[in-house]
């Protein structure tokens, strides 16, 4: 697998380095902290995300070293001394990390990755956590809500050019493809993390040529097994998909060739494809299937459907690659708890006037519940990290904003989400390859009700705290109103 090579080091904001001097020169910088990862709102009104992004994290955690260039520009900077200094050129991470796998869905509010560190360490890694798991989450839910919208139609992501960059160009191809893409156009991506990539032509290639019919028969000669083609250069009904029909006639079918297809970029793509899809039946060319591109999302796709449209795969770019209807994730990193140096956590809390943004306190862990009898999970249940569920007992279940909600459940499954990524700095997580975590992806959205998985209005997922965390918070709430 090809790597990047650039040192990320210095990816951080700039208040990453002070606090960490700030913590150096005060004798903190060996105090342990625990700080969360987590989410307030789905993407796009969503009933569920879906997490990615954590083989990148771990790779910098890896990777994490000040070069003596960094050094030297920290130098020039004139806020830092040489003690702290000379600390950084032997940094490295020696913390703890646990997280939630790739491919797993996730509600708001709920940790989806946790660090338990000395302060500067865990301050410090701060920005790029929040800037890949906050990246590869949103392409990630936005690409699964356009796979689900095409009903089991292939959709490739076709987004690098209108990508933000290169890596939101590899990263969201990697990212969509672990969320149910088919593949990608994006070359890098394969070579990189083995999204597959594939791709036909551009209309630059039908005006190269003399003739429309001669640009198909030559592509048609050159990749008799991958021939696509684009047939909306000219005019699709009269020109474009006759034409291809000529050539697939001519080149593919004497070679016993019957697996084809044309592509439709533009136009009334219902109306088009199934007028195309007449004329190619018509012709003897059942096998060939009809692709469609042009600015599509979730919503494009499942109105094309509804309204008959002959459509077998899609090609989604700049909405999917930027999610463009709502382009940000909105993933925070929030302290949770400290150590007091006997071992004892101590919880911590952020409070503000909107009610949204008061954190849970303390080191917790995550159970996902799922009724036994339909396999479903039917809530996530946030306890403090000594806390443990028996299946073998009934649960109450309540919701922590209307505590009068309550429910008992007793024939559940209950299963721990955030695993160990880290320990004392050490990775202890063995990485799945992409196709494993886009058949477990694929496999735990399965387990969501599709009243979570509506588009509009989705049925609310609850994310309950345990008896015991909720009392922790309360008691927070009520030490800082005295």
């Amino acid at each position: 697998m090809k790597k990047n090579p650039m040192n990320y080091t210095l990816l951080c904001d700039f208040y990453e380095l002070t606090m960490a001097n700030g913590y150096f020169q005060t004798g903190m910088d060996q105090q342990i902290c625990y700080f969360d990862v987590f989410f307030r709102n789905v993407p796009d009104g969503g009933g569920f995300a879906i997490a990615a992004g954590l083989e990148q994290v771990i790779d910098y955690i890896q990777n994490l070293r000040f070069d003596q260039d960094d050094l030297e520009y920290l130098r020039s900077k004139g806020v830092f001394g040489e003690e702290f200094l000379n600390y950084l050129r032997e940094f490295r991470f020696t913390g703890d990390i646990w997280a939630v796998p790739e491919g797993t869905p996730i509600f708001p509010g709920e940790p989806i990755l946790t660090v338990r560190a000395p302060a500067i360490e865990a301050q410090f890694i701060e920005t790029y956590i929040l800037l890949t798991i906050n990246h590869q989450s949103l392409i990630a839910t936005k690409s699964n809500r356009i796979v689900r919208a095409a009903e089991g139609r292939p959709v490739s992501e076709f987004g690098s050019r209108r990508a933000q960059g290169s890596d939101g160009a590899v990263l969201g191809a990697r990212a969509s493809y672990i969320a149910g893409c088919a593949g990608t156009a994006c070359t890098l991506a394969d070579q990189m993390y083995g999204s597959p990539a594939g791709g036909t032509m551009a209309h630059s290639w039908v005006q190269m040529f003399p003739d429309e019919y001669t640009a198909f028969k030559t592509y048609c000669q050159l990749y008799p097994h991958a021939a696509t083609l684009l047939v909306d250069t000219y005019d699709v009904l009269k020109s474009g998909v006759p034409n291809a029909i000529r050539a697939f006639q001519e080149v593919l079918l004497p070679q016993g060739i019957t697996s084809c297809a044309i592509r439709l970029d533009s136009g009334d793509l219902t109306y088009l494809s199934r007028k195309a899809r007449q004329m190619l039946d018509k012709a003897g060319l059942t096998q060939c299937k009809i692709v469609a591109s042009n600015s599509l999302d979730e919503y494009i796709i499942r109105d094309l459907l509804l309204q008959g449209a002959k459509i077998d795969s899609f090609g989604v770019g700049e909405r999917l690659i930027t999610s463009k209807s709502e382009p940000v994730f909105g993933g925070v990193y929030k302290l949770a708890a400290i150590e007091d140096g006997q071992g004892n956590i101590i919880p911590k809390i952020k409070i503000s006037e909107n009610p949204a943004k008061i954190t849970n306190p303390h080191f917790k862990k995550v159970y996902r519940i799922f009724e036994n009898e339909s396999g479903k999970a039917i809530a996530d249940l946030i306890c403090v990290h000594d806390e443990v569920v028996d299946p073998a007992q009934p649960l109450e279940l309540f919701d922590p904003e209307a505590t009068w909600k309550r429910k008992t459940v007793t024939d559940y499954t209950a299963k721990e989400l955030l695993v160990p990524i880290f320990r004392g700095g050490k990775k202890v997580y063995e990485s799945p390859n992409i196709e494993e975590m886009r058949a477990y992806c694929a496999a735990q959205i399965d387990l969501q009700w599709d009243e979570v998985k509506r588009f509009e209005n989705p049925h609310n997922y609850y994310v309950d705290l345990s008896q015991k965390l909720w009392d922790i918070k309360q008691s927070l709430l009520k030490e800082n109103r005295r």
